[in-house]
């Protein structure tokens, strides 16, 4: 299984998470890869920091496999500007170092290291650079539209307002114009659309999925998939970008998952601290939710072949992980095993990940217990 969407935090936020507790963590839940997100401290968005990265990474996979006796696959994205050389920086660094460098990320909102690139002038701009520099690997999104997020809404004594702060329409309005910019720009790569929420995102991308030559995937977290505006814990334990949805679109967005609509996955694990949480920040750990998602989707009657392409085999064909490019050694180390998704085991590793966060929701929202389920 991988999860192709982490924050594995380390350097300056090391009391949060390190690579090394969040590989073991997830190898020790069965994971066989993860591909970490670019927006650290300090951000991914040189060819330096990707190689000290990977080096550090290097170094985690070692120490996990001595204790686990095998390794876990780690990739990284690269996260992009709107500078033309970084760009282009990023580009060439794919191109050498994949599959470490997994692929390049872009974000349509503020985030670290001047990686929001706000205007879509912007966005056909980072689009065209790539088109030139011949890049036709996965590029993904972050779609939220800041002009269409309404902060003066958040109110830290009501979490649920955070839903209303940064509402539906701005992921689909981000969507949409991500979309026609590649386009524009003669874009041949794969455009993800990350952490999907909302049924009109998904309807959007599937009406443009016939419309245009290039290949669009979406992914969706579990957060999406088993949460929702309904579910009930005091301060912000609950916040995450995007936000959670109406228990309506949350159940549309698992059905959608369920019936082939949505391409994989992604946790979009991103841990935080007891007072990182209680000052505002967005995410939660997301290990465990992955697993319990996995074990909704297997009771809910989902042929263990859809859950394959779901939590593997798909994201191998997408980023290429099955080419002649890859060796046989690392496609090994990320494919899908029947004894990852044993029905029985998914709930004690799910809450064998969750009891190395604290700030982790789903055993207090009793996800845990056996008999739960959300479908």
């Amino acid at each position: 299984m991988i999860d192709p969407h982490v924050h594995l935090r380390d350097w300056e936020q090391r009391g949060t998470e390190t690579l090394y507790h969040g590989l073991r963590t997830a190898a020790r839940a069965g994971l066989t890869g993860v591909f970490d997100m670019p927006n650290t401290a300090p951000p991914i968005i040189s060819r330096e920091k990707l190689e000290i990265r990977l080096a550090d990474a290097k170094e985690a996979q070692k120490k996990v496999a001595l204790e686990r006796g095998h390794t876990i696959f780690y990739g990284v994205y690269g996260g992009l500007t709107a500078d033309a050389e970084q760009i282009r920086e990023m580009a060439a660094a794919h191109r050498e170092l994949f599959p470490a460098v997994v692929g390049l990320k872009m974000f349509t909102v503020h985030s670290t290291g001047n990686m929001g690139i706000i205007a879509q002038s912007q966005r056909k701009f980072v689009l065209s650079v790539l088109f030139e520099e011949g890049y036709t690997g996965v590029l993904a999104v972050h779609c939220e539209k800041q002009e269409l997020l309404k902060p003066e809404l958040w109110d830290p004594n009501e979490p649920h307002s955070h839903s209303a702060a940064r509402p539906p329409e701005a992921e689909t309005a981000a969507v949409q114009e991500i979309i026609e910019a590649a386009a524009e720009t003669g874009f041949s790569g794969t455009l993800h659309i990350c952490h999907i929420s909302t049924p009109e995102s998904l309807i959007c991308i599937e009406l443009a999925r016939k419309k245009y030559p290039f290949l669009i995937t979406c992914g969706i977290t579990p957060h999406h998939a088993l949460l929702d505006t309904s579910s009930k814990l005091s301060g912000n334990l609950l916040k995450v970008n995007p936000p959670l949805r109406d228990i309506i679109s949350r159940k549309e967005m698992l059905m959608a998952l369920i019936n082939g609509r949505i391409d994989w996955i992604e946790s979009d694990h991103a841990p935080h601290t007891p007072e990182e949480k209680r000052d505002g920040a967005s995410g939660i750990p997301g290990i465990a939710g992955y697993l319990l998602l996995v074990r909704e989707l297997l009771l809910a009657g989902v042929s263990r072949e859809r859950v394959r392409e779901l939590t593997g085999s798909r994201v191998c064909e997408v980023f290429g992980l099955n080419s002649s490019r890859v060796t046989s050694r690392v496609t090994s180390r990320v494919n899908f095993r029947e004894d990852q998704c044993n029905v029985s085991d998914l709930p004690e590793r799910a809450r064998e990940a969750s009891e190395e966060y604290a700030t982790d929701p789903y055993s207090l929202l009793h996800f845990l217990d056996s008999d739960n389920s959300q479908s």
